[in-house]
C-alpha cells in the first residue's frame, strides 16, 4: 500500500467533495478511489469521513488529519523543488492570484517573457478582484494592488502606481470640469465595485484622506468595462493610472482633479514565509521586480523592492 498515495487521495477527497470528482481528476474508478480511502482508515484503525446518500463530511479525527496531512505534502512538495533548484532546475507549477485589470492587462507580457527564460515553470494565474488567503494553499503567490496588506505575508514591491480621476475631453467639453471634489455631485460617476474603499472615492486634501461618496449611474468590477465607460463619454471614473494608460497615450481619457490625488499605491508579490522557497517563486518574483522596473511606462518613480513580512 503507498499510504503517500492514499494521503493524496484524501485530501483531494475533502477538497473536491466528491468521491467521482477525485476519481475524475485523477483518471481512476471511482471504485478505485473508495479503496485507496478505505486502505487509509482502516491502516489508522479510525474514521476520517462521515459518509451519506448527499454528502461527505470530515470526523473530527479526519479534520486533525487533514490539516495535517495538507502540511506535509506541501513540505514534501517545497523538497522537491528546493532540491531541483540546488541541481539547478527550475520547473514545477507556479499557481498566481491576480487583479482582473493588473493581471490581464500586464501580467501575460511578463509571464511570457519569464518562461522564455524558464522554459520549464508552468504558470496557472486566475484572474479575481477578491483577497485570497495564501495558508489555504490554492495560491503560490497573490498579487495585489493595495495600499494595505494582510498580516503574515512577505511582500515584495514588483511596480507602483497612482490613484487619480478620469474622463474623456468629450464630456468634460459637454459637462464641464469639476475643480473641487465636491463639485463631483453633480456629475455622472462610473464606480468600481468591491474596492476597500466601498462607495466612497478617496481624495488627498493636505495630505489627509477624504472619502466623497458619489452618484455613480454605472458601477463594474472591471477597470477595463469602467474606463471604456470613460472614454465613451459616460462619466468620471477614479482608477489606478495603471489602468487608463492606454487610453492617455491615444488622449480618450485626461486626468482631472490632480491636486487631489492619492499618494502612489503598490503592487506586491506576496507569499507565505516557508523554510523552503522553491525555485519557481523566488526565480519568478525577482525577475517580475527587474521586468517592472524596465518595462515602467505608467509611473516614473523609482521602485523600492526591498522585501518586507507583515505582521
Amino acid at each position: 500500500m503507498d499510504k503517500l498515495n492514499n494521503i493524496q487521495v484524501f485530501c483531494r477527497i475533502v477538497e473536491l467533495g466528491t468521491f467521482a470528482a477525485v476519481a475524475r481528476e485523477m483518471n481512476l474508478s471511482a471504485m478505485m478511489i473508495s479503496k485507496y480511502m478505505a486502505q487509509l482508515e482502516e491502516s489508522l484503525g479510525v474514521a476520517l469521513l462521515n459518509r451519506t446518500t448527499r454528502q461527505l463530511s470530515l470526523t473530527e479525527a479526519g479534520e486533525i488529519y487533514y490539516y495535517r496531512s495538507k502540511q506535509l505534502l506541501e513540505d514534501f512538495s517545497e523538497l522537491d523543488d528546493y532540491t531541483a533548484q540546488l541541481g539547478r532546475q527550475v520547473k514545477g507549477t507556479l499557481k498566481i492570484s491576480a487583479p482582473i485589470d493588473f493581471g490581464g492587462i500586464y501580467m501575460v507580457p511578463a509571464i511570457d517573457a519569464y518562461q522564455r527564460e524558464h522554459p520549464g515553470v508552468r504558470i496557472q494565474m486566475t484572474l479575481h478582484n477578491s483577497r485570497v488567503n495564501l495558508s489555504e494553499g490554492s495560491f503560490d503567490l497573490s498579487i495585489l494592488v493595495t495600499d494595505s496588506l494582510d498580516p503574515g505575508v512577505v511582500a515584495r514591491k514588483i511596480a507602483e502606481t497612482r490613484l487619480c480621476t478620469y474622463a474623456s475631453p468629450a464630456y468634460l467639453v459637454e459637462h464641464g470640469e469639476p475643480e473641487q471634489i465636491d463639485a463631483l455631485h453633480s456629475h455622472c460617476c462610473l464606480h468600481y465595485i468591491d474596492t476597500p474603499h466601498k462607495d466612497y472615492w478617496v481624495f488627498n486634501i493636505d495630505e489627509d484622506e477624504v472619502k466623497i461618496k458619489t452618484n455613480w449611474h454605472f458601477a463594474s468590477n472591471n477597470g477595463r468595462a469602467l474606463c471604456q465607460a470613460a472614454a465613451l463619454g459616460m462619466g468620471i471614473t477614479q482608477a489606478p493610472e495603471i489602468s487608463v494608460a492606454n487610453y492617455l497615450a491615444h488622449g480618450q481619457l485626461v486626468e482631472i482633479l490632480q491636486a487631489y490625488r492619492m499618494p502612489s499605491l503598490a503592487v506586491y508579490a506576496t507569499y507565505l514565509q516557508r523554510r523552503f522557497l522553491p525555485a519557481k517563486l523566488t526565480t519568478f518574483v525577482d525577475f517580475l521586480i527587474k521586468y517592472f522596473a524596465e518595462n515602467n511606462n505608467y509611473n516614473d518613480d523609482k521602485l523600492n523592492t526591498r522585501e518586507k513580512t507583515t505582521t
